[in-house]
């Protein structure tokens, strides 16, 4: 159990910061408001993203092209 409880704790640290940088950038919380934090049985965490809109895609996009570039 502590295992997935560090896996979802885990997770849920990764989530904060994708919402807050597409809030960001202007995202609206209807694209980026089914963003959660997900943990297998075995602990593993991830962040489920599913569908994005194209125009937000692109706006990811570009915000990591400009990380990129600055480093």
């Amino acid at each position: 159990m502590r295992t997935w409880r560090d896996g979802r704790s885990t997770a849920a640290s990764a989530t904060q910061p994708l919402r807050a940088a597409l809030a960001s950038l202007g995202v609206s919380e209807s694209a980026w408001g089914a963003f959660r934090p997900v943990v297998t049985h075995r602990g593993t965490a991830y962040v489920h993203v599913g569908m994005v809109r194209a125009d937000v895609a692109q706006q990811m996009a570009e915000a990591l092209r400009v990380r990129e570039a600055t480093q």
